[in-house]
């Protein structure tokens, strides 16, 4: 009763008159539209209407507008003053405003190419309320025709020539403002790049010819002359200076990044000479000279680069020691022949950091606490090495009947999880350039973890090696697992799990989740992301692929030495049965921009694994699930398949997972405010084995078949949008359920709250 008398009061100011408080002569701006004719335009033309009407969302604004138009007119009282800050003025319709915006929206036009632009603006007008309809015609675009360089200075000139960055203006493309902006910026780029530090772009400038009569432009850049008629002066660096140490910002005074060399820190520092490059470092010896050194990207005797300078920064601010950096060009007291002198300001993090957590769980029901102490020296050698130790424990309360199913008991666990990483390669027989690239690190990495159930008590051990690194501009990034073990064992169980589920059932994916096993696994994922935004409505994608091998340093032990089988023909190492599989995934997501506020995301997923050798089965913990916040999210987490398995019962986790994976997602997402956004979406995927195990009848892939058992879902999501995080809220419904029988799997029309599933994240789910 309390959620339909909400809805009725929401359904109540929405059918008050909007129409109160409009003063006579005036309207209410109701709505607008923008027609046009432009196939080729691509800025966001809305941008350009400076008059909006209350609210995008029609409800909203007229809910809005309701509880305005509740409160009286005398502001003196303070309720009326309360309900108009929670509802919203109406929008006066303004002719001034809406012939600025008509003008606006020419003028975007005219940059965009369309240089013979037309526009008229119809109004319709119904009781006291206006609508506004922007007529846009666009005719036929310009067209560059020829597209060259004409600079005077012959220096530039010369460096133009060689350059082999193309640009970004080409025959055929629109005569666009947009465009030309985006070319005097690669200018820019480039110039301040060999040497130019004083350049600007306000130097460059286009002179187009547009009297050919055919609607194509001829056009030739220049950059302005100097204003003493000499050339523009092009730097080299001279003395680099690196002041690493400082542990407050009150050590540098004036903008410029000078040192107060009375504070104590420069009392008895030491200044190193190092390779060419000036380090001092005071008396905490903050970082190695090795260290600082590695990330520095600026040479005496190098020209001045603006890119240098960039990389110089990130490489020192991905060092978890250093706090702050500051980088400052002064022209060199030595300057003859147009020097730089370079200062490099370092100031340390805290090295010692302390974290303690209480997280809550809710799986299916069944509520739980995780508890978690971590401890992190982040400049264990004074090289920005990290040593990370993380104690963590939890406890789930299992609701329900508790009269011996293993999944209705409650259990703890506790672990423990150490690592160490090191911002370089650590590896025989690297060339130095290569294992001190600033993007690389190792990370060795140890863990424990108990778990204990009134069943039975396992043993997860884990130990890797990972090497991490990027390329080609940041875009590529590079990780490699080379050495990824885990011992996974149960050291003890009770006599009625072992009669009751080991042994009493032939059931291999049971057997195979609950036995011990050795997992050494060797894995590389690479990830591609797309670069700069020319505009704001530029695409955007990404691209990540990864190829796992398990079992190859066990084979080729146990081929050397020889090997014991165990009841079920496995080889193992050390009284332990090891596994063996290859497996691999895609995952591609791509974003189109229609506008600032609204925007379509697609989703691709592909993966495989295939058991061999040793192991007739994945492990467990390797195989594929479907259902979850970023997966098909009309299915809870790992509900969904394999193909057209039936779920038997609540919790049939151990049977719900696969050797292969296929999801494709689409979701349109809409700016409402700054705060808030909200997305529509359908998924689609299921999950197949490429055994026919018994244990899972229908999950099999059949390539005849395997577009019937592909699960449907669509949904509706909201997302709060913090600036630096992002909150998600998705709710799912069933379309199509490949778990029923044929004749009952399309269920679109037959919406349940049991065919419904929610789901909170956080981020993009793609």
């Amino acid at each position: 009763m309390r959620k339909l008398a909400v809805i009725s009061f929401v359904f109540i100011l929405a059918a008050c008159s909007t129409n109160k408080n409009i003063p006579e002569g005036r309207y209410l701006l109701d709505s607008y539209q923008i027609k046009h004719d432009t196939k080729n335009a691509t800025a966001d033309l809305e941008d350009f209407v400076r008059q909006q009407p209350n609210t995008s969302l029609p409800l909203l604004g007229k809910v809005r507008l309701g509880i305005y138009n509740m409160a009286g007119q005398d502001t003196s009282k303070w309720i009326n003053r309360t309900i108009q800050k929670l509802g919203q003025a109406p929008v006066l319709y303004s002719a001034s405003q809406t012939i600025m915006s008509q003008n606006q929206l020419k003028k975007q036009l005219n940059n965009q190419g369309y240089l013979n632009a037309e526009a008229d603006t119809i109004l319709r007008v119904k009781g006291k309320k206006i609508s506004v309809t922007y007529n846009l015609k666009g005719g036929i675009p310009y067209r560059v025709r020829n597209y060259t360089h004409q600079i005077g200075d012959t220096a530039m000139a010369r460096i133009m020539g060689k350059i082999p960055i193309e640009p970004l203006l080409k025959k055929g493309d629109m005569f666009d403002m947009g465009m030309l902006e985006e070319e005097r910026l690669r200018i820019n780029t480039i110039m301040r790049n060999v040497g130019y530090s004083t350049f600007s772009k306000e130097y460059v400038y286009f002179r187009a010819d547009t009297t050919l009569n055919s609607h194509e432009v001829d056009l030739y850049l220049d950059i302005y002359p100097n204003k003493d008629s000499l050339p523009y002066p092009r730097y080299k660096l001279n003395n680099i200076t690196i002041i690493s140490g400082i542990n407050s910002v009150d050590n540098i005074s004036g903008s410029g990044g000078q040192i107060n060399t009375n504070r104590w820190f420069y009392r008895n520092a030491d200044t190193t000479d190092y390779y060419g490059t000036k380090i001092i470092r005071g008396r905490n010896k903050f970082l190695r000279n090795s260290a600082v050194l590695r990330n520095n990207y600026l040479k005496k005797g190098a020209y001045y680069s603006d890119y240098n300078i960039t990389r110089t920064y990130e490489a020192y601010t991905n060092m978890e020691a250093i706090k702050q950096v500051n980088i400052t060009t002064q022209p060199s007291p030595e300057d003859s022949t147009h020097l730089l002198d370079a200062t490099i300001i370092l100031l340390p993090a805290n090295a010692h950091w302390f974290k303690a957590g209480l997280d809550g769980t809710n799986t299916a029901g069944d509520i739980g606490i995780a508890p978690s102490v971590s401890y992190q020296h982040q400049n264990l050698f004074n090289g920005s090495e990290q040593l990370s130790i993380k104690l963590k424990g939890a406890y789930e309360f299992i609701a329900g009947d508790k009269s011996g199913d293993v999944m209705n008991s409650n259990f703890y666990e506790y672990g423990i999880e150490t690592g160490l990483t090191f911002p370089q390669f650590l590896f025989p027989w690297l060339k130095k350039s290569w294992r001190e690239q600033p993007s690389a690190s190792t990370r060795f990495t140890v863990g424990l973890n108990n778990q204990h159930r009134q069943e039975y008590t396992r043993q997860f051990f884990n130990l890797g090696v990972n090497y991490s690194w990027n390329t080609y501009k940041n875009r590529l990034r590079h990780g490699l697992d080379l050495l990824d073990v885990n011992y996974i064992r149960m050291p003890w169980v009770s006599d009625y799990f072992q009669e009751n589920y080991l042994d009493s059932t032939n059931n291999v994916l049971l057997r195979e989740s609950y036995s011990d096993k050795l997992v050494a696994r060797t894995a590389y994922t690479v990830t591609l992301v797309n670069g700069r935004r020319f505009t704001g409505l530029y695409p955007t994608y990404s691209l990540r692929m990864s190829v796992e091998v398990a079992g190859a340093l066990p084979r080729l032990a146990t081929t050397i030495g020889g090997a014991k089988e165990n009841e079920f023909g496995e080889k193992m190492i050390l009284g332990v049965a090891y596994a063996e599989y290859v497996k691999g995934s895609v995952d591609y997501a791509h974003t189109f921009y229609f506008s600032k506020k609204h925007s379509m995301a697609y989703h691709l997923g592909l993966g495989l694994a295939q058991p061999y050798g040793n192991s007739g089965i994945l492990p467990f913990e390797r195989r594929f699930f479907s259902g979850g916040a970023n997966s098909v999210r009309g299915w809870s987490t790992r509900s969904l398949g394999p193909g057209s398995y039936k779920r038997q019962g609540s919790s049939d986790f151990v049977n719900q997972a696969g050797d292969m994976k296929l999801e494709l997602s689409i979701e349109n997402r809409m700016k409402v405010t700054d705060l808030f956004e909200f997305a529509q979406f359908i998924d689609a995927g299921n999950i197949w084995t490429l055994i026919d195990y018994e244990e899972q009848p229908g999950g099999q892939f059949n390539f005849k078949s395997f577009y019937k058992e592909i699960g449907v879902s669509y949904g509706i999501g909201l997302r709060l949008d913090l600036s630096f995080l992002l909150l998600r809220f998705d709710a799912g419904m069933k379309a199509y359920d490949p778990g029923r029988d044929q004749s009952d799997r399309f269920i679109l029309f037959k919406p349940r709250l049991n065919n419904m599933a929610w789901h909170f994240g956080i981020g993009y789910p793609f």
